[in-house]
């Protein structure tokens, strides 16, 4: 595992906490100053896309203790790589129906390899040669809160709870499913791909509120 896949300060006060589908400066710095330890951009068919130029840019004003991680879904490990390496990130996040070989093509590029998918997937962390592994709702992707206590106690490692999460149920979320981590994105919007800095800081703090 890289040096920013390891919890930087805020995870030993709680949970880990990640924030994705940033587009805007602004939410970034909110992001970061509300103590998140993670940070995704989009870079896959989305109302959250940015470009590869875009997260460069925007990963340029994230300190190196926040863990900054390209997203992508389905796209082949040559157009993978070619788009991390643009954006200059720090993670490279797959998500849904990946092979084991996607993963082990992109070990060489020496970052931290994120995956996620359903709830029925191989939860173990690290099966795919991952670093971190993302359990996602029935419908990945869809933001819709699902069945979370159905799998506590399956993920192993390092994992995040994902789906249908936001301010008000996170808290609720973490102590049913009982989580390494949480994983954000709808959830602090107020329009699909429009976040907002006043519920990324809600929800960090939920996140992290002593259960």
């Amino acid at each position: 595992m890289t040096e920013a896949a390891r919890p930087s300060a805020a995870t030993v006060r709680g949970v880990y906490v990640k924030i994705c589908g940033l587009r805007e400066p602004e939410h970034v710095a909110a992001a970061v100053e509300a103590g998140a330890d993670a940070i995704g951009f989009v870079l896959t068919r989305s109302p959250r896309r940015v470009t590869p130029a875009r997260a460069r840019e925007l990963a340029a004003a994230v300190p190196p203790h926040v863990l900054t991680v390209a997203v992508f879904a389905g796209e082949s490990t040559e157009e993978v790589r070619a788009a991390t390496l643009e954006a200059g990130v720090r993670a490279v996040q797959l998500h849904g129906a990946h092979p084991h070989e996607d993963f082990t093509a992109l070990k060489d590029l020496g970052l931290t390899l994120v995956r996620a998918g359903a709830a029925g997937a191989d939860l173990r962390c690290g099966a795919f040669d991952e670093d971190l592994l993302i359990v996602d709702a029935p419908r990945p992707g869809s933001g819709e809160p699902w069945d979370w206590a159905a799998v506590r106690g399956r993920p192993a490692g390092r994992w995040m709870l994902a789906g249908g999460l936001d301010p008000s149920n996170v808290a609720g979320a973490i102590a049913a499913a009982q989580p390494w981590g949480v994983d954000v994105s709808s959830g602090v919007e107020v329009a699909p791909g429009v976040k907002d800095a006043g519920l990324i800081r809600d929800f960090v703090t939920a996140a992290r509120t002593d259960r």
